[in-house]
Formats: structure tokens, C-alpha cells, sequence
């Protein structure tokens, strides 16, 4: 029996497209046979071939161990290669299920069609492995959060399916806290939610607020549009510049960027919303810092040291503790 917990990144998979990317030397006949069957099962109920998977949703295949392992050569759920791989991480909080990592700015957190070998997920299979810990026919540890290249912070990994499911549940209904620190333009003096719809353009890797009214067109008033809510508060002003602290309330791609950018406070550096570079800073300062979670567990990471440096350019001084007060 095979386990596996499906991610953010692969929701809307259709379920035989699901398995035959784990599964490419199977026979798709074969794979459509074993749905039908019940060997295939969701969340513990059979589903049609063409189901879209959502995030969170558990999958599980009745098949042997060693007709899987000849079914997945090839694919990304083979036994992973480490060769040349990283496994040095920056471990926050480890147990038997859940591991909390610092990722640094600069590294994707999964691979994409840029890069597949050098992420923050490739660098933590590495390190289970070398530990002895990663069994990759019956389940391979994934992140529940993702956070973009350029920031850094604290990133979820369940190291077992039940704990990444547990995970992607609390994500779902919104009972885990994530709290990011980052630098703003101007002097921002009040505290304030922004509740704003948001469209993603994929292609051009850009998420834009929706506005009603003059501008917008009845093809934006469409599915793709999600709701989105951000809560911010300053910390502390410098020269021009506010650090302030950002709870997220939903996880849209570029949300706290866009929804910064349209109240006038785009990020220090980011230019791609709005931001000017800042001395060698030409890319957004955000720090995911404090994630707590609905059993108790409260998790920080310290500001990396170009975000610390750029606070002292920028005439900030501010010690980040477990509590941003």
C-alpha cells in the first residue's frame, strides 16, 4: 500500500494524471483498471479517473511495494539521487512527524521547470536521508507552506502523511498563524487589514488587486479572482521606511507585496510592485518569523543578516523577539 498526501502545487490534478506521473512505466489501461477496482481510494472513498485532487487530500494505492518501485523509475517519486545534494538545513523544531526549517532568501522552496535540483525540499530529503529517514516508495516528506525565492522564514514539512495532511487542514481552515516582518516605503503609522480580491497572471508571474469600478472588466469579475485578507502593523519608522509586521489570513501567491503595493507602501527593493532598490537591495525583504500552531506550538526565526543590516541603513533599530510588540 502506497500513501501519499497531495501539496498545494498539485491540486487540480486529475487522479490517473495524478498516478501515472508516480506511476509513467505503469500501463495507463492498468491505472484505469485499478481505479474502477477500488485499489485506488481518496480520502478513503473511491473516486472517478478524471477527480480533481485538492490539496490536503490523501491518496492511497493497493499495490506491492516492488511493483510500485518498477512502476516509478523514472518518475520524481523514484528513490531520490543526493548526489551533489545539499543537506545542510537550518532545523527550527524537528520530531518523528513535523520538521520546521529556516529557509534563506535566494532558494526556491520546490523544484520548478528552472531548477530541480537545488530547493529548499531537495536540500531536506537530503538531510532525512543521510539520517536514514526517508523511505521514498511509501511517503516522501513534503511542505505544507511555500514561500517565494527571494523569502526567507520559517517553511512546514510533514515527515509523515498524517502530520502533512494535519497541516494542510489547519492551512485550509485557517487555524494556523503565520506572521512575516518585512520593510515598506514611506512612514506607516497605523495598523489596518487589507481585504482585497486578487487575479493571478501566471504568465507573466504577477498577482494584481482587483478593482471595482472604472478599469475593470467583466472577464476579471470571473472564478480566478480570490479573496484575500492581510493584516499589518508598524513596528518602527526609519528614514523614509517602516518595519512593520504582516499577519497572512489566506496564503495567495504575492499577496502581502500586492496588497502592500495598492495602499502606497510597496516592499523596500521590490521592484517588480512597486519598490525601489535600496543600496544592493533590489528584490523584497520579507521574513516569514513566527508560525503558531493551533496545538500550542509557537515557532520564530531570526532575520537574516542582510535584512538586519538594511534595517540599520535605513535608520530602523529593533530587536525582533518571540513577540513583535
Amino acid at each position: 500500500m502506497i500513501t501519499r498526501i497531495v501539496t498545494p502545487s498539485e491540486s487540480g490534478k486529475r487522479l490517473h494524471r495524478y498516478i501515472r506521473n508516480m506511476m509513467p512505466n505503469y500501463p495507463l489501461g492498468q491505472i484505469y483498471k485499478m481505479i474502477d477496482q477500488g485499489k485506488v481510494k481518496v480520502n478513503g472513498k473511491r473516486k472517478k479517473d478524471s477527480y480533481e485532487l485538492a490539496a490536503g487530500d490523501e491518496l492511497t494505492i493497493f499495490i506491492e511495494d516492488d511493483k510500485f518501485a518498477d512502476a516509478s523509475i523514472g518518475s520524481d517519486n523514484k528513490k531520490v539521487k543526493f548526489a551533489g545534494v545539499v543537506s545542510n538545513i537550518d532545523v527550527v523544531y524537528e520530531d518523528n512527524e513535523l520538521l520546521v526549517v529556516n529557509k534563506p532568501a535566494g532558494l526556491l522552496t520546490h523544484p520548478d521547470q528552472t531548477e530541480q535540483k537545488e530547493t529548499l525540499i531537495t536540500r531536506v530529503h537530503a538531510y532525512l536521508h543521510k539520517k536514514g529517514e526517508l523511505d521514498s516508495h511509501m511517503f516522501l516528506p513534503a511542505s505544507a507552506n511555500r514561500l517565494d525565492r527571494n523569502t526567507s522564514g520559517l517553511v512546514l514539512v510533514g515527515k509523515t502523511a498524517g502530520m502533512l495532511h494535519q497541516l494542510n487542514q489547519w492551512i485550509q481552515k485557517r487555524e494556523l498563524d503565520k506572521f512575516y516582518v518585512t520593510i515598506v516605503e514611506g512612514a506607516l503609522t497605523h495598523g489596518g487589514t487589507v481585504d482585497a480580491k486578487l487575479i493571478r497572471d501566471e504568465r507573466g508571474n504577477r498577482t494584481r488587486v482587483v478593482k471595482e469600478g472604472a478599469g475593470t472588466t467583466a472577464s476579471e469579475r470571473t472564478a480566478d479572482e480570490k479573496e484575500a485578507t492581510t493584516r499589518y502593523k508598524p513596528l518602527q519608522a526609519g528614514k523614509g521606511y517602516t518595519l512593520i509586521e504582516v499577519e497572512l489570513i489566506s496564503g495567495r501567491t504575492h499577496q502581502i507585496r500586492t496588497h502592500l503595493q495598492s495602499i502606497g507602501h510597496p516592499l523596500l527593493g521590490d521592484v517588480k510592485y512597486g519598490g525601489k532598490p535600496f543600496e544592493k537591495v533590489n528584490h523584497q525583504l520579507l521574513h516569514a518569523w513566527k508560525i503558531s500552531l493551533p496545538d500550542g506550538r509557537v515557532f520564530t526565526a531570526p532575520l537574516p543578516a542582510l535584512f538586519r543590516a538594511t534595517l540599520k541603513k535605513a535608520g530602523i533599530s529593533f530587536a525582533l523577539t518571540s513577540e513583535a510588540e
